[in-house]
């Protein structure tokens, strides 16, 4: 670890306070010089870093970069490895490099903005700077090709439980990948992969999620009309994107170990914006009305169709009908 990282975790966990320079060298077996150094780097990174004399230095409280260190004291996941960059083509594609070129399970990318952000069936994801947060993560799961959808329902439940632990709002999921907060579409979920043409399982996946945090300045695009965020307001400091991101993790993770079992099938259930609705179903360019029953233990979706037959989905796409549109 870098001098800066070094200096920068001390002064994340610390925010508020001042360290003296030669505190910080003390505590960090460096020179002053060395600390002065990462000060400056800090600060050109955009790091609102104080300075007072005869008090040192501090970093400010109201501080809103993400970093690793501003997501890790929030991590109960000891295993995992954190990367954060401020700006990336999109982490999905970073990650997948990586997974080709042998990066073991575990690791995590976080962004604070993408200049090309994906979607599922090749949709672009709106990922503006300091307004939301896009994660991805590397797996390597014992799963068979037809179980993957259990990773994107997995993450899907840990975003739920993480808005509503951190926001304080709840927090519903559109079947298969997406979660609402206050009718508004809040987080997509991206779940690519790899197989083994040998075992038939997969190589490796990476699960992408990103989450509308605030309100862009000048609101979300007209062609977005669904969209919203978490907070309808942005909080100050670093309650929102970095505490999200660590639960976020931290509920997938916890699940992950057991996932064949699906400990996460009852959080995801009942939180189910579909079941019990009358739903459109788009399959490749035709569309038609069901009504939406419940969901199988492999996360497909029982529904009934207009005729009175019932099928079950295990892929696609669905709206709910809006209330006037309903027979």
């Amino acid at each position: 670890m870098q001098v800066k990282d070094r200096v920068l975790e001390a002064l994340e966990a610390n925010r508020g306070t001042y360290f003296s320079g030669e505190a910080l060298a003390q505590k960090l077996a460096v020179s002053r010089s060395a600390v002065w150094k990462a000060i400056q780097q800090l600060r050109e990174s955009g790091y609102p870093i104080e300075a007072a004399s005869k008090r040192g230095y501090c970093l400010a409280k109201d501080s809103a970069i993400l970093s690793a260190q501003s997501i890790a004291q929030y991590l109960t996941v000891p295993q995992l490895r954190l990367e954060v960059e401020q700006l990336v083509s999109s982490t999905n594609t970073l990650l997948r490099q990586r997974a080709e070129a042998g990066e073991p399970e575990g690791l995590a990318l976080v962004a604070a903005a993408q200049t090309a952000g994906r979607g599922r069936r090749d949709h672009t994801f709106f990922s503006p700077p300091d307004t939301g947060l896009y994660l991805s993560f590397l797996v390597r799961p014992q799963l068979s090709a037809k179980d993957a959808l259990l990773l994107t329902t997995c993450a899907a439940a840990a975003v739920a439980l993480a808005i509503e632990d951190c926001a304080g709002v709840p927090a519903e999921i559109k079947w298969v990948n997406d979660v609402f907060c206050r009718g508004k579409k809040v987080c997509g979920i991206l779940t690519e992969g790899a197989l083994d043409l040998e075992t038939g399982g997969l190589q490796y996946a990476i699960v992408g999620i990103g989450v509308n945090c605030f309100p862009p300045e000048g609101g979300f695009p007209e062609d977005l009309p669904e969209a919203g965020s978490v907070f309808a307001e942005r909080p100050r400091g670093i309650e929102g994107r970095s505490q999200l991101a660590g639960a976020i993790l931290n509920y997938f993770f916890k699940f992950y170990p057991n996932l064949a079992q699906r400990p996460f099938f009852e959080d995801y259930r009942k939180r189910s914006l579909v079941l019990g609705k009358e739903i459109t179903v788009l399959e490749g360019n035709q569309t038609r009305t069901a009504l939406a029953l419940d969901l199988d233990q492999d996360f497909s979706l029982r529904v009934r169709e207009a005729d009175g037959t019932e099928r079950t989905l295990s892929s696609g796409e669905v709206r709910v009908r809006p209330a006037k549109d309903r027979c």
